[in-house]
């Protein structure tokens, strides 16, 4: 199967010898990665910009929380 890049849109063959599959190379692949970096890429939500956004816990929280987990949970 043949895929187009997704920054160059050259044919790509989707196989195990494509090593940077979905891209054609590295260089693809890294800028990319870099637009991504930049947030010039995003994954969109259904979230309204117009809400307060929710604050994330402190790391105090999520320790004392993990500190509250048995054993098995880390396992």
């Amino acid at each position: 199967m043949k895929v187009d890049c997704p920054n160059c849109k050259k044919a790509v063959e989707w196989s195990n010898t494509s090593v940077y599959r979905p891209f054609c190379s590295k260089q693809c692949q890294l800028i990319d990665l870099g637009e991504w970096a930049n947030e010039e890429k995003a994954i969109a939500c259904a979230a309204n910009k117009d809400q307060e956004m929710t604050a994330l816990p402190d790391i105090e929280d999520i320790e004392a929380m993990l500190a509250e987990q048995g054993d098995d949970f880390f396992q």
